[in-house]
């Protein structure tokens, strides 16, 4: 029997499908991903001919000179670009289907992100390519201490879990994935109100989705937005941070550089950093 769902699938549905009328107004945080996504993908010399968007809210994600196919959990978006709607845990695609595989900014609302990860894998063909972003952990700080104020030792669920850099690298590996790479860039946006966060949050579908969620009732709100005043400087702004999380794996190849088998070194960390060699003595 399978667990219950972390996260609310039609309220994440019904969220994006509101977010895609007013896309263009929030995307800036799916638009720092992309460019890092684009700037990883350009390292690479190697061409792909057929890639997956996961996540695709437009279509400005591109793998140059692939052909682009496409799948968001909301209907309004996928229809929008003529792609697919599904879920990221449950890809409607054959095993080894593309030569690359992107996602920006969804990740971070699928229950299951392990088995995800895997299917990600699976669709990818030998020596095929994943680059991925989402929210990290660490994300939101004045945010959630706006909350832990207004709602004092008993907090609701209102924050999404999140994976932090070191258990992202684990999740690569546990999913099958060789070269893996897991690192984080900053971003931080000024506020002047919590009002207008909340708004940036809706308008990017990054509102909460979990399935155990409690309504937020006014007075709590307001202790908030006055707790997220307080933070703020001199010029009457608070400032939030993005932990954007990078994500890099290949799918395995007999191609692929493989790491030295243990004890083939020949020559010692100590003669390499000038310190003498007990073994030498």
């Amino acid at each position: 029997m399978s667990p219950p769902d972390l996260f609310d699938r039609a309220a994440r549905r019904r969220r994006r499908d509101r977010a895609a009328t007013r896309w263009a107004e929030h995307d800036f945080l799916r638009a720092a991903m992309v460019d890092g996504i684009e700037e990883r993908l350009a390292a690479v010399t190697r061409p792909f001919a057929e890639a997956l968007d996961i996540g695709a809210a437009d279509t400005t994600l591109t793998v140059p000179a692939a052909r682009m196919a496409r799948i968001d959990p909301g209907f309004a978006f996928a229809h929008a670009i003529g792609g697919v709607q599904g879920d990221e845990d449950r890809l409607p695609f054959a095993d080894a289907s593309f030569d690359a595989v992107v996602s920006a900014g969804v990740l971070d609302q699928v229950g299951d992100l392990p088995g995800a990860l895997s299917l990600i894998r699976r669709v990818l063909r030998p020596d095929g390519l994943f680059v991925g972003a989402l929210i990290g952990a660490g994300s939101l700080p004045a945010l959630r201490s706006a909350f832990r104020t207004a709602e004092g030792d008993r907090p609701a669920a209102r924050f999404h879990p999140l994976v932090d850099v070191r258990s992202a690298g684990d999740l690569l590996v546990r999913a099958g994935f060789t070269l893996p790479v897991a690192d984080v860039e900053t971003l931080d946006v000024r506020y002047r109100s919590l009002g207008r966060l909340l708004d940036d949050l809706r308008g990017m579908g990054a509102s909460n989705v979990l399935a155990r969620r409690t309504p937020l009732a006014r007075d709590t709100l307001a202790r908030a937005a006055a707790a997220f005043a307080e933070a703020a400087d001199a010029d009457g702004r608070t400032t939030e941070r993005f932990q954007i999380l990078f994500l890099t794996g290949w799918a395995p190849d007999p191609s692929q550089p493989k790491p030295a088998r243990r004890g083939s070194a020949t020559a010692s960390l100590a003669a390499a950093i000038g310190k003498p060699d007990p073994a030498a003595s």
